[in-house]
């Protein structure tokens, strides 16, 4: 049983994402096998109230069959039928039904006024009840939250998880994540740590000194936003490139290459003379672009056409 209840719960999680399946197959084997025990003892013991019931029942019939003059009294059942659920019924016919006839009739059907079941009287008589102890609870002791209230509570929830969100993401940033970030608050934090961190070596206007020119179209390690990140981050230990992981987070790594990417086009003071080829940045096909097949059927329609 051991054995075909672990190959079952093995196969059915393949398909399936439901919690409580993982939760079992991460259970030790004493575990696992407490719980089948288990299991079996709960099947056993609603099978036996099954048979008790059933036995019950049985005997109520031998018992009505021995003794004709109780066959006629009502059940408990009955009884609590009649006292909460469908009530007891005026009957038709005589004084009472003459008692219970309202006014008005329609093409000679009298409309009776019996009074409503027990059970949609307890109803009404709960919603009532619930009514008065939901009005106390809410606007006269200001015991629970308003509606505009949990709206409230669930937007605070809803921005400290949006933040933790955007710190996570902001934590990931790599060279093959990094976008540009053209943000006022992203280029103002770039140019602060380009003018504490690097105009040292590449001048205050981008110009180059020890370090490259940044204003112009040529680059030594690629112009684009994850090449400036990837030399930010690992630095160029060979010409003196420190590199800045340890001392940057990945989202002011990020900043500051979108800011070395606004000095493109700009005229510095000293331009030092340009160094690597020149970048180009790659232009990406359009989504709608046709294939050579789809591009001869077009053609061929036009010229049916």
């Amino acid at each position: 049983m051991l054995i075909s209840f672990s190959f079952t719960m093995s196969a059915f999680a393949q398909t399936s994402e439901i919690t409580w399946v993982s939760k079992i197959q991460e259970m030790e084997s004493s575990q696992l096998t407490l719980l089948v025990i288990l299991a079996v003892v709960l099947g056993v013991i609603l099978l036996l109230l099954v048979l008790m019931i059933y036995l019950m029942s049985f005997m109520v019939t031998v018992f009505k069959k021995e003794n004709p003059e109780t066959a006629n009294e009502p059940s408990w059942w009955d009884e609590f039928k009649l006292k909460y659920i469908v009530g007891r019924m005026k009957p038709v016919g005589g004084k009472e039904e003459k008692e219970m006839m309202l006014d008005h009739s329609y093409d000679g059907i009298v409309e009776l006024d019996n009074h409503m079941p027990p059970w949609l009287a307890n109803v009404f008589y709960l919603s009532i009840a619930f009514a008065v102890a939901y009005f106390t609870y809410y606007s006269v002791l200001g015991l629970g939250k308003s509606q505009i209230e949990e709206y409230q509570e669930e937007l605070q929830i809803a921005a400290v998880e949006a933040e933790k969100y955007k710190l996570l993401a902001l934590s990931s940033i790599d060279e093959t994540s990094v976008v540009f970030d053209s943000s006022t608050p992203a280029i103002n934090s770039g140019k602060t740590i380009y003018d504490t961190n690097c105009a040292a070596c590449h001048a205050a206007d981008g110009g180059g000194g020890i370090g490259p020119n940044m204003t112009d179209e040529y680059w030594i390690h690629g112009g684009s936003i994850a090449d400036i990140f990837k030399v930010v981050k690992y630095g160029v230990v060979e010409k003196g490139m420190v590199p800045w992981q340890d001392q940057l987070s990945p989202e002011e790594m990020q900043n500051v290459s979108s800011y070395i990417l606004t000095l493109q086009g700009t005229t510095p003071a000293n331009p030092k003379e340009p160094q690597g080829e020149k970048y180009e940045p790659a232009i990406e096909d359009p989504l709608d672009v046709l294939s050579d097949e789809e591009l001869e059927f077009v053609q061929a329609g036009e010229v049916e056409n």
